[in-house]
């Protein structure tokens, strides 16, 4: 019942969906209805706003780090922790205060895994940055960071929760991201700074 209810109450800080709410209180255009129409700091900074984008980002993130502790906090188990973190992640994709249209995923993953898996979360980030760094390409340096997470969990010897947890949230952003992955493999994916 505990685990239950921590994971209702996760799931429902995910549905809080940071790049709506920050579009609406700095009265930008809604982030569904322009760009890729993904609720994320990604394609917020397509209205032209660099802060509602960092402050989109870091709202992402911190609901999903804030789910994981205050469940490690009550719970003190990594099975709760990793279920409020696989829930908080589901919140963010399919948010019961908008429709069931969420965003894709990543900044949640990373609030999450910075609680469950710290090395692997700041292995992970360090690709994403080489990667979209170099190719400037931010779907693709989220695709590679999203499939380092979990093999580093794996090796890292984390509970078997915290490990199903990163596999299960690594292959829906993988899902998330099909179209970036097939307009990256053509060769069409849309770089930082190229014009719409």
């Amino acid at each position: 019942m505990q685990t239950a209810l921590i994971a209702l109450a996760a799931y429902l800080l995910g549905s809080i969906s940071f790049a709506i709410v920050v579009s609406r209180l700095m009265t930008l255009p809604d982030p569904r209805s322009y760009g890729s129409g993904n609720p994320g700091a990604t394609n917020v900074l397509r209205s032209g706003s660099k802060l509602a984008a960092v402050l989109t980002l870091a709202g992402d993130g911190g609901k999903g780090w804030l789910a994981v502790w205050l469940a490690t906090l009550a719970s003190g188990d990594s099975a709760v922790a990793a279920a409020a973190g696989l829930a908080v992640f589901l919140g963010h994709l399919f948010p019961l205060f908008h429709r069931f249209h969420g965003g894709k995923g990543v900044a949640v993953a990373a609030g999450v895994f910075s609680v469950l898996a710290p090395l692997a979360t700041v292995a992970a980030a360090i690709v994403f940055f080489l990667t979209a760094g170099v190719t400037r390409v931010v779907s693709l340096g989220s695709v590679a960071a999203t499939v380092t997470l979990p093999s580093v969990v794996w090796l890292s010897g984390a509970p078997p929760q915290v490990f199903a947890a990163a596999l299960g949230t690594g292959t829906l952003i993988l899902f998330r991201h099909r179209a970036n992955i097939r307009r990256i493999a053509r060769g069409t994916e849309r770089r930082v700074g190229e014009p719409r």
